[in-house]
């Protein structure tokens, strides 16, 4: 959401590409592979929330949710909450619901804000961090520790998702060794750009997958 001037970002090029096409034979050691692996999911929204969702259905093992805030009547319309869990923390209702949908997903909780001190305490162990914050200094500082103090844990984060534009804008774009940024990354909601549900959760499917690739070993978009 927020744009990628901001962070001073650009996309990161290779010279050469090479996208192997999985065998599909290999389905049961693909989704053993993901059942043992930990992502951490920073900020429980609109983003984070359905993230969460479509992990625990793709199949990973165990998350850390971390988020401060409760679920809000407001965001019902783009968040993977429901109204009988208005006024819960979002950590604990989003775990509510994770676990009806996976019995056997490993959820690790925190009601707070990250902060340049528990920050790496939160993500400590994950295979994958996933920013899903609205706050831009939050965003900015989640990057620049991760990209400092665990440059080799893949970080998916979002730019650019407000609105109404097209959902063929929104891209994921390798921006670090270890870093994708998914949106179209220009839209900010500081501009006066609404939130639809339908181009929130294209890009949480976005960073959704982002995840799952790099967890099996597929590090370009």
């Amino acid at each position: 959401m927020i744009a990628p001037d901001t962070l001073d970002l650009h996309p990161h090029r290779p010279d050469e590409v090479s996208v192997p096409v999985p065998d599909t034979a290999l389905d049961p050691e693909l989704r053993a592979r993901l059942r043992g692996c930990t992502v951490a999911i920073i900020g429980c929204g609109g983003l984070g929330s359905n993230v969460a969702e479509m992990l625990v259905r793709s199949g990973v093992g165990r998350l850390t949710l971390v988020d401060f805030d409760v679920v809000d009547e407001r965001n019902l319309n783009r968040q993977f909450f429901f109204r009988d869990q208005i006024g819960m923390p979002k950590v604990i209702a989003l775990a509510e619901n994770l676990q009806r949908i996976r019995s056997d997903v490993r959820l690790d909780l925190l009601q707070d804000r990250v902060t340049p001190e528990n920050l790496l305490g939160v993500v400590r162990g994950a295979c994958a961090i996933v920013e899903a914050v609205d706050d831009a200094g939050a965003k900015a500082m989640i990057v620049n520790t991760c990209l400092a103090e665990v440059p080799s844990v893949p970080l998916v984060t979002a730019s650019g998702l407000a609105g109404y534009g097209s959902t063929n804008a929104i891209v994921t774009e390798r921006m670090a060794e270890n870093l994708y940024v998914v949106g179209d990354l220009t839209s900010d909601v500081r501009d006066g750009h609404p939130l639809f549900a339908s181009r929130v959760m294209a890009a949480a499917a976005a960073q959704a997958h982002a995840v799952v690739r790099v967890l099996l070993g597929y590090p370009e978009p």
